[in-house]
């Protein structure tokens, strides 16, 4: 017990698997580079050196400092064997097992005497899960199947990623969130209510992980289109960092999913017997953010100035303070505003090829001015202002956006919220999306209000009848949210529509053409951009690494995707899409003095591709 409380599991393991060489690792401590915060403004970002905290996690990678064919130890509190090791699942390997393990770690008469290879318990698998009819009774399968056997659930999710990636997250994972209380196992990340004020730091010391890299958090207050799931949108952190593992390759053990319960205003959820959250209206104000920069500074304390905060799912005006208050302090990253600004500009930069002109060319008109409208709409306008050599102000002018009381614009000022403000443009009032498109004739439409079905027929068709190719990206999640299918964009629009949607579809025939439509999915992004912040050491998230993690997508678009009317590679190839996308964001955050990992490796795709983690199965001693 003394080892396991003055030394981190992380070097433990490192001791074991490989003979105790300190060669091979370096301890947590200072970075010798610590002049890199010195700046207070790093090309364009002004970073508070006052709230630096020393610390966190030096050493960026390595799953056991070990490579796959070296024998590991399997250590918990002391070497796992028996039924403790068939309870870990980090290193259970259920019938994978060998004879020579199963005697060295007294496995004899625990486990019937077959011996299965991990790809014939993948293949089981996957056929026990195609059985299941209900995407939700598959959603539990596979978080069963990780609490059991953490690298044969990750294996499953990286070889039938396009399969399962709809049940481990949207549109399934809204549905799990629904009913989280039901459906509740056991805990899979940290749970910080109101009750742990004061106590947030003694709250973070109690996860068993120390080394942690990516932290996931949301208070459920809009989780996805569903609105105020108050505690149990704990399935979002949950999927997220699946996913960072599965597609981004970021170490399971280095992630964090966390819930910050201040309550919740859904009265359904306060009145279910089985709501498992703090049964009381939320705290606003004051006393919410108090609470708030508790816990960004406790994180800071505890892990290090390297650890990355990712907010996801908290409601507008609270997404937006949270990152204009921290981005300069932390690093911080919003998935719905930052996240989905990238995926969706590489889409558009992508769909250039298809319609031809530069951006600053095209006019672009949103439906949705919330945190991922505005998100998308001022990454375009940064992209835009650089290649046209213009103000920000003035790229700004080449974006639309129409909300809930109709177009923005300057008459309606006083009224806006804050974040709404830059997009009030000079014109006459214009009350619905319609009159708005035949107004401003945009070449590109993007739906981000949640609100399903609202691209009707009428708005398809006006963009159809001022666009020869109208892009027409729709992207509110769930399925059921949709501002429009794939198969009414592809109808409505006489086959001429350039679609991408947040859900996914399955392919559209029309006139004898079948026509794939493309997810712009968030998934594209923010796996390969966290790994690139965790290879680089970067200290902060700068929007030149947003643009360069947009433009590493786009070019990952191949002509034979192109030809199918894609503007997105397909799932398939997503480690090496997030391999890429990770080299371009590490680069950037070497070029803007933002990484502390040094030298800098000679070839960073290269080097994302060794940090990955392999959830192939281990040998053990």
């Amino acid at each position: 017990m003394y080892l396991q409380k003055h030394i981190s599991g992380g070097i433990l393991r490192a001791l074991l698997s490989t003979n105790f060489s300190f060669s091979l690792f370096q301890l947590s401590g200072v970075d010798s580079k610590r002049h890199l915060m010195e700046s207070t403004d790093i090309r364009g970002l002004h970073v508070d050196t006052s709230s630096t905290v020393e610390g966190g996690v030096e050493d960026a990678y390595g799953e056991d400092y070990a490579t796959e064919d070296q024998l590991v130890t399997p250590w918990t509190v002391s070497i796992a064997s028996g039924c403790a090791l068939l309870r870990d699942p980090r290193h259970n390997k259920g019938l994978a097992f060998t004879e020579k393990e199963r005697d060295a770690h007294y496995l004899r008469g625990l486990l019937p005497p077959s011996i299965m290879s991990q790809e014939l318990q993948e293949k089981r698998i996957m056929q026990s899960i195609r059985q299941y009819q209900i995407p939700l009774q598959q959603y539990m399968a596979l978080m069963d199947l990780e609490e059991r056997n953490e690298r044969l659930f990750y294996k499953l999710l990286i070889d039938h990623v396009e399969e399962l990636l709809p049940v481990v997250y949207t549109p399934t994972v809204g549905e799990a969130c629904q009913k989280y209380g039901s459906i509740f196992r056991r805990p899979q990340g940290l749970y910080i209510s109101l009750k742990e004020r004061g106590k947030i730091l003694e709250v973070l010391k109690n996860w068993h992980e120390k080394s942690i890299q990516v932290i996931v958090v949301t208070d459920g207050q809009r989780i996805l289109g569903l609105g105020d799931l108050g505690c149990q949108g704990m399935g979002i952190p949950v999927g997220k960092l699946a996913l960072y593992t599965a597609l981004g390759g970021v170490r399971p053990s280095a992630c964090l999913p966390i819930t910050i319960d201040v309550g919740t205003n859904n009265e359904e959820l306060l009145q279910d017997e089985f709501y498992i959250g703090l049964r009381q209206k939320r705290v606003v104000g004051q006393e919410y953010k108090d609470f708030l920069h508790e816990f960004v500074t406790a994180v800071k304390q505890n892990y290090g100035e390297k650890v990355l905060i990712q907010f996801e799912d908290f409601a507008n005006h609270n997404a937006f303070d949270l990152l204009a208050r921290y981005r300069s302090t932390h690093l911080v990253f919003n998935d719905d505003i930052q996240g989905t600004a990238a995926v969706v500009l590489a889409g558009v930069v992508a769909a250039l090829k298809l319609v031809d002109g530069t951006l600053p060319e095209h006019n672009f008109l949103f439906f949705g001015a919330g945190e991922a409208g505005t998100g998308i709409a001022e990454l375009i306008a940064f992209e835009i202002s650089k290649q046209a050599n213009a103000p920000l102000e003035e790229a700004r002018k080449k974006i639309w956006l129409v909300d809930s009381k109709g177009l923005i614009v300057n008459s309606r000022m006083d009224s806006l919220q804050s974040f709404k403000k830059p997009w009030a443009h000079e014109h006459e009032p214009v009350k619905n999306l319609v009159d708005a498109i035949k107004a401003l004739k945009p070449t590109v439409l993007i739906g981000s209000a949640g609100i399903g079905q609202t691209f009707t027929q009428e708005v398809i068709e006006s963009m159809a009848s001022i666009n020869e190719k109208p892009v027409i990206l729709a992207l509110s999640n769930p399925t059921t949210q949709s501002e429009c299918t794939a198969e009414q964009a592809y109808t409505w629009s006489k086959g001429h529509a350039i679609f991408a949607s947040g859900s996914p579809f399955d392919p559209v025939e029309y006139n004898g053409k079948v026509y794939v439509p493309g997810q712009a999915n968030n998934a594209y992004i923010f796996p390969g951009f966290g790994l690139g912040l965790v290879i680089s050491g970067a200290i902060r998230v700068h929007d030149e690494m947003l643009l360069a993690a947009a433009e590493a997508l786009a070019q990952q678009v191949t002509q034979e995707n192109y030809d199918k009317g894609l503007i997105y590679p397909p799932f398939s190839n997503i480690r090496e899409i997030s391999a890429h996308i990770a080299s371009n964001v590490a680069a950037k955050a070497y070029e803007l003095g933002l990484a502390t990992q040094l030298p800098r490796p000679k070839d960073l795709v290269k080097y994302a591709k060794s940090c990955m983690y392999s959830p192939v199965y281990r040998s053990y001693r």
